[in-house]
């Protein structure tokens, strides 16, 4: 076990550096001057354009920049941003509540639904549900995110008025947010209608993030419910005259249930992807719109933060997942 939890470990040292080196790279690729882009329409002498490029070490050269960057990475400093003058772990910490507060309802929703739904499909294989159900989560998975999310705002909120469009919760409300989960918070103020409010307002970015992850772990559940219901142990139970519910309920969908939450803990990068537009859209305060807003403000130091923390994220949790798999499948070891 201790060889396989190393050589998985050792992978993990060169991904976290080629992600620090695209990260570096990354925004540097864009078009435009991170200060001409501060000075905005005021624009800017050329005295103070030098001094402000020697402030940021814009005037050394771009390995100089990039082993100094990686050196404070090293000691735990991601720099301080251009714009907020604020550092960037204190930023990524102070959003980081609401993206995983959304993260977390819409990986519920996809789980809430999509596990139902590829048992029916497996049970009914073949027939009218398996069709309609597999049908519904190839249109969820293939569908762009950004065109999913302005429809239901169209329906929902424009139309029918029963969703806002952007924020977290209505203005009228004011409440310390001790927690940064904004539905824990409200409920902790006691004020009359906060905690639906709050509810509202996530309900559709849930629904949109949460929309391709359900169709994978819908589709994989089907999958994995088939191989099972084959094997022969499940044959024996139901010689053994034992009831459909408890075969595909408790013996079928235990067995299954490996690849699947092999599977939720894969879809957590697809969270945080899915999250920077989502949250773009619905002009949610996560680190998301953070992301987004940083690439237009060339601010190097967020976007180089964010980029490199959410990388670090989704590798733990794969490593995680990868590990937890080889103590469930003692097979994964030997591999």
């Amino acid at each position: 076990m201790l060889k396989y939890v190393l050589s998985r470990l050792a992978t993990f040292i060169p991904t976290f550096i080629g992600v620090t080196l695209i990260s570096f790279a990354f925004i540097r690729l864009l078009p435009g001057d991170p200060i001409v882009v501060m000075a905005g329409e005021r624009g800017i002498s050329e005295e103070r354009y030098l001094e402000l490029q020697q402030q940021f070490g814009f005037d050394r050269p771009i390995y100089v920049q990039f082993w100094d960057y990686f050196t404070g990475v090293i000691q735990g400093d991601l720099g301080t941003s251009f714009v907020t003058k604020r550092p960037v772990w204190d930023e990524f910490f102070s959003l980081f509540p609401a993206t995983l507060e959304l993260s977390l309802c819409a990986m519920i929703f996809a789980v809430a639904l999509g596990l139902p739904a590829g048992v029916i499909a497996a049970v009914n294989r073949g027939k009218f549900f398996d069709r309609a159900l597999m049908s519904t989560a190839l249109v969820g998975y293939s569908m762009p995110i950004f065109w999913w999310a302005l429809l239901l705002i169209i329906v929902f909120s424009g139309n029918l008025g029963w969703t806002p469009v952007s924020g977290r919760i209505d203005l009228l409300y004011y409440f310390p947010n001790a927690t940064g989960f904004m539905l824990i918070d409200s409920i902790a103020s006691g004020q009359d209608g906060a905690f639906l409010s709050a509810l509202r307002h996530l309900l559709l970015p849930t629904i949109v993030l949460g929309t391709i992850p359900l169709a994978v772990i819908a589709r994989q559940t089907r999958s994995a419910m088939l191989e099972v219901l084959g094997e022969d142990y499940i044959r024996t139970a139901r010689a053994k005259g034992m009831s459909t519910g408890r075969i595909n309920g408790i013996h079928a969908l235990r067995n299954a249930l490996i690849p699947v939450i092999t599977v939720i803990g894969l879809s957590v990068g697809t969270l945080l992807a899915g999250a920077i537009l989502t949250e773009t859209i619905f002009s949610w305060p996560g680190i998301g719109k953070w992301m987004v807003d940083s690439i237009f403000r060339r601010d190097y130091p967020v976007v180089q933060g964010g980029l490199l923390l959410i990388a670090v994220m989704v590798m733990v949790v794969n490593l995680t997942v990868d590990m937890l798999y080889g103590i469930i499948n003692p097979k994964i070891r030997k591999r």
